[in-house]
């Protein structure tokens, strides 16, 4: 078995020992169910949206709950085991930095990408019965493909995180910082400049801008598709840009090889 195989089946298995598995998929089904079956309640009525409505409540649902749980997940992976000890033990056999690091992410990244699948996935069938498959699949397979990119992009900004740090309190406050920064503040902050320039930022400017914000590209390959009407804010004015799914989508995988590529260059280079 290959060494990279091994650190990824004990990640999992730790995943799996830990509960986060069963405790992320618990979290992404019931709220998903609840978006789906009761999103119609401020109009006075119980029952499944439309497709585009649910589709557009899951993914503001999903862009606040995906990163803070791969940021937990993922914070303490190299700096909790240096804590430890365990971390400099496991270098001891042959398994090289690269390795440890890839095994770690595929590790980590398969109880995302699984929780996401299991847990989102209650929600498309939910919808089997009210929308027609061949809108369904290709909607809902685009969006549990961008969560799970989400969750792997801030997976690999976690592993930065923890590498650059010497004690779990200091990433823990990192990873909560990073969290609230392309949750919340970006999205303000580019608000804030649309207001504020006086002649404003144009179409193709504003799209450039939120391709530094892997949250706000998960956002919008998944809106740009709905009705317009499901739409408010930032993403109102971008979603009609000229920039293709496909486009939108090779930028996420930057998004989760460039931090990737940052945290084996650390670890390679950090001092146990």
């Amino acid at each position: 078995m290959s060494p990279v195989l091994a650190v990824a089946i004990k990640e999992f298995q730790d995943g799996l020992r830990n509960r986060w598995l069963v405790s992320i998929t618990a979290i992404f089904a019931i709220l998903s169910i609840g978006l789906s079956y009761y999103g119609s309640a401020a109009s006075g009525e119980l029952g499944l949206v439309s497709l585009s409505s649910t589709i557009a409540s899951l993914s503001s649902l999903a862009v606040f709950l995906i990163p803070l749980i791969a940021l937990l997940l993922s914070y303490d992976s190299f700096v909790g085991e240096q804590e430890s000890g365990t971390l400099l033990l496991l270098l001891t056999y042959p398994l090289s930095h690269t390795q440890l690091l890839l095994g770690k992410f595929l590790g980590q990244g398969a109880i995302i990408t699984l929780a996401t699948i299991l847990g989102f996935g209650c929600s498309a069938l939910l919808l089997t019965g009210q929308a027609e498959l061949g809108r369904l699949l290709p909607a809902f397979g685009l969006f549990i493909l961008t969560a799970t990119l989400l969750g792997l992009c801030f997976t690999s900004i976690a592993y930065v995180i923890s590498l650059s740090v010497n004690e779990k309190s200091k990433a823990a406050g990192i990873a909560l910082v990073v969290w609230f920064f392309f949750v919340l503040v970006f999205d303000l902050a580019l608000l804030a400049a649309l207001v504020g320039i006086k002649e404003g930022l144009d179409q193709q400017s504003l799209v450039q801008v939120m391709m530094f914000n892997p949250a706000d590209l998960f956002r919008l390959i998944n809106l740009a598709a709905l009705d317009t009407k499901d739409v408010n804010g930032v993403l109102a004015v971008a979603i009609n840009s000229s920039w293709s799914a496909a486009s939108l989508l090779l930028i996420m995988f930057a998004w989760v090889l460039a931090p990737l590529a940052i945290a084996s260059l650390i670890f390679k280079r950090k001092t146990l």
